[in-house]
C-alpha cells in the first residue's frame, strides 16, 4: 500500500515539492513572487490542453493535432475580433474558437471510429491539415490589433494569481468532477479498460470515444483564446510541439497510454512539474538543448516508474488473500 501511494498521485506531488525545493536553493530568483506568477502563467496552456488530452488517453486514443488545431482556432477567432472593441464580437469570437476546436475534435474521433483507423494516424494527418488551413486562412500572416479587453484579461491577477491560471484550475476541476463523479466519467474509464465489456452492456463505445475527442477540441479552443490573451497576437505557426507537452503532462501524471488508467489530479500535477522544471532550468542558465534532454529523461523516468507501479499493483492483486465468503442467509 505504501509503495502504491508513493508511486501514485502522492508520489508526483512529492516529486514536485522536491523539485521546487531544489530550484529554491539552486536557481536565483526562483522563489520570488513575480517568478511564481510567471510559472503559473507559463503552465496555463499546457494544463488546459492536458485536461482534454486526459479524456482522449483514458479511452485509449491519442491526439497529435492539438497544437495545429490551436493555431487554426486562434486565426479564425482572431480574424473575427481584430480591430473590434465590441463585447459581443469578443464573446462571439470566443465561442467560435471553442466551436472550431470541437469540430476538429469531432472529425478526429469520427474518422477514427467510422473507419477503424488508429487515432495516432488520424490526428497526425489532422496536424498537417489544421496547420495548412491556418496558414492558408491568413496567408501565413500574424494577426494583430486584438481587443484591449482580451489583453487586459491576459494580464489580470486575482488575489495575486494570474486570471488565466484560474481558468486552467477551473477546467481541471471540472474535468476531475466529470471523470470521478459522473456516469460519463465511469464510461470513459471503462471504455479504456475493456471496450468490449462496455459494448456488451449496451453502450455505444464509438460515441464515448468521439465525445472524448470533442472535449479535447473544446479545450484546444479555450487554450487558443488564452494564448491570444497573453500575447495579444494570433499566429498560424503557434502551438508547435504543444501536443507533446500535453501528452507528457498526462503520462507524468500517471496515465497509461493503453487507456483506462489516469486521473485529472495527476495530469494537473504533471503539468505543474513540467512547468517548474522548465522554469528552474532556465533560471539556472541551462541551454535549450540541455533542457530538452533533461525534460526527455524526466518523461522516460515517469514512464518507467509507471510500468513498475503497474507490475506492483498486479503482484499485490495476485498475492492478496481472498476474502471469506459471506454466509448464505437463505440456507440458514
Amino acid at each position: 500500500m505504501i509503495k502504491r501511494l508513493v508511486l501514485g498521485e502522492a508520489g508526483i506531488g512529492v516529486a514536485l515539492v522536491v523539485l521546487a525545493g531544489f530550484f529554491v536553493l539552486a536557481a536565483p530568483n526562483f522563489a520570488t513572487e513575480q517568478n511564481l506568477r510567471n510559472i503559473m502563467t507559463q503552465i496555463t496552456l499546457n494544463t488546459v490542453l492536458a485536461v482534454g488530452m486526459t479524456f482522449v488517453i483514458l479511452v485509449g486514443g491519442i491526439d497529435l493535432s492539438v497544437g495545429s488545431s490551436m493555431a487554426l482556432c486562434a486565426v479564425v477567432s482572431g480574424t473575427m475580433m481584430a480591430g473590434s472593441s465590441s463585447p459581443a464580437t469578443l464573446i462571439g469570437a470566443i465561442l467560435v474558437s471553442v466551436l472550431v476546436g470541437g469540430v476538429v475534435g469531432w472529425l478526429n474521433g469520427f474518422i477514427s471510429e467510422q473507419w477503424r483507423v488508429p487515432s495516432f494516424i488520424v490526428t497526425l494527418a489532422m496536424l498537417n491539415i489544421a496547420r495548412g488551413a491556418a496558414e492558408r486562412y491568413t496567408d501565413a500572416a500574424t494577426i494583430y490589433n486584438l481587443p484591449a479587453a482580451l489583453n487586459d484579461f491576459g494580464t489580470l491577477t486575482l488575489i495575486g494569481i494570474p486570471a488565466v491560471f484560474w481558468v486552467a484550475v477551473l477546467l481541471a476541476g471540472a474535468g476531475w468532477f466529470v471523470l470521478s463523479r459522473t456516469v460519463f466519467g465511469r464510461l470513459i474509464y471503462a471504455t479504456g479498460n475493456n471496450e468490449e465489456a462496455v459494448r456488451l452492456s449496451g453502450h455505444k463505445t464509438s460515441r464515448i470515444k468521439i465525445a472524448a475527442f470533442v472535449i479535447a477540441g473544446f479545450t484546444v479552443g479555450i487554450a487558443a483564446i488564452l494564448y491570444m490573451a497573453r500575447l495579444n497576437i494570433a499566429s498560424p505557426i503557434l502551438g508547435q510541439g504543444y501536443e507533446l507537452n500535453a501528452i507528457a503532462a498526462v503520462v507524468i501524471g500517471g496515465a497509461s497510454l493503453m487507456g483506462g488508467r489516469g486521473s485529472m489530479v495527476g495530469t494537473f500535477l504533471g503539468a505543474c512539474l513540467l512547468g517548474v522544471l522548465t522554469n528552474g532550468l532556465l533560471l539556472m542558465g541551462v541551454s535549450d538543448f540541455e533542457r530538452q534532454i533533461i525534460t526527455g529523461l524526466v518523461i522516460l523516468v515517469a514512464v518507467v516508474l509507471d510500468a513498475y507501479r503497474l507490475r506492483l499493483a498486479r503482484k499485490l492483486a495476485v498475492t492478496q488473500p481472498a476474502q471469506p465468503a459471506a454466509p448464505n442467509p437463505v440456507a440458514s
